[in-house]
């Protein structure tokens, strides 16, 4: 993937970042048209589409594996884990590099849109309609002028479920 959709977003180097300048920052992506986010405290790193290596006798929704710097990744697809439709990548597909749990894992996503501040304020409970098996990934939702942003919980949908997530070497 060219840098160039990356280049508007800061997230150069979130390890170098203060607690409180992570704080009320998310990083949203889209799948198909809707636009989810997490906090940024979690992220490492964007990148490119990688070669994944399959892994056999693993859930279905994690890709494989993939080898970044002599790290191995396990990598989750994120439409996958919501039995969303995959799609070809293209150009735009990323996966976004988080760290949970004290481990690294790989998110594809069909493209990374931005970094920002939502103050709590904005930030409200997921309504009772959004309780079922496929929304119990959503921590909240974010109310921002006239869009709605979906916050994941992070813990819920890279561990719930999935004792067979590969570890970090």
């Amino acid at each position: 993937m060219e840098d160039k959709y990356l280049d508007n977003l800061d997230v150069a180097d979130f390890t170098q970042e203060d607690d409180e300048t992570l704080l009320n920052r998310y990083l949203t992506f889209n799948i198909g048209d809707e636009v989810y986010g997490f906090e940024i405290m979690y992220v490492t790193e964007i990148i490119g589409m990688q070669k994944i290596t399959k892994v056999p006798n693993i859930a279905e929704y994690i890709k494989g594996i993939i080898n970044l710097r002599g790290i191995i990744y396990p990598v989750v697809a994120i439409r996958k884990r919501f039995g969303i439709e995959e799609i070809p990548y293209t150009e735009k597909t990323c996966i976004i590099l988080v760290r949970v749990r004290n481990m690294g894992v790989g998110l594809v996503v069909d493209n990374v849109a931005e970094v920002m501040r939502i103050e709590p304020i904005n930030i409200f409970p997921p309504p009772q309609t959004y309780k079922g098996s496929k929304s119990k990934y959503i921590s909240s939702i974010a109310k921002l002028d006239n869009e709605v942003k979906i916050l994941l919980d992070l813990e819920k949908l890279l561990f719930e479920d999935s004792s067979n997530l590969p570890e970090n070497n």
